[in-house]
């Protein structure tokens, strides 16, 4: 963990408890710039973990094309918040789409022009989550994927 970046985040805590729950060890790397994200990796391709997760961050969607092609040069399976990593090559992803989040903004906002109070409307929490996986990165890694979680996928990109 870089000591200069120091976990406060509750995804981060929560992460590290259900790891140490089932005996695994998680390193948190934190990168804010495109060279930090080289610097991760070449510690990770030191270290040789069996997995990576990459974090929800805004400017890490921005890196996704570094983060995927490093990834793959490290033969690395990785696991990304966003179906976009998948797009771009990226093994697979679980979590919320971006895009259901922008049309929620605009149905919010339709509801405020037609003069509802901002404050009137309730807090949204995302309700569905997908699991997008990507069977060529698969094989280029010689990953195999259960059939299990391919069963389980919304989708299964070829």
């Amino acid at each position: 963990m870089n000591p200069t970046y120091p976990p406060t985040d509750g995804e981060v805590r929560d992460v590290q408890t259900a790891a140490l729950s089932l005996g695994l060890q998680v390193d948190v790397l934190y990168a804010n710039t495109s060279g930090e994200v080289g610097a991760a990796f070449a510690r990770l391709g030191r270290e040789r973990p069996n997995a990576l997760f990459v974090g929800g961050d805004p400017f890490l969607l921005g890196q996704r094309g570094q983060i995927v092609t490093l990834a793959a040069n490290h033969a690395l399976p990785t696991v990304y918040p966003q179906r976009e990593y998948v797009d771009a090559g990226g093994l697979m992803s679980y979590g919320t789409s971006i895009v259901n989040g922008y049309r929620q903004v605009g149905v919010y906002t339709g509801r405020i022009l037609a003069g509802t109070k901002p404050i009137e409307l309730p807090v949204l929490q995302p309700t569905k989550f997908d699991l997008v996986v990507n069977l060529q990165t698969a094989k280029e890694l010689n990953f195999v994927m259960p059939h299990t979680l391919l069963a389980a996928a919304d989708e299964v990109i070829e």
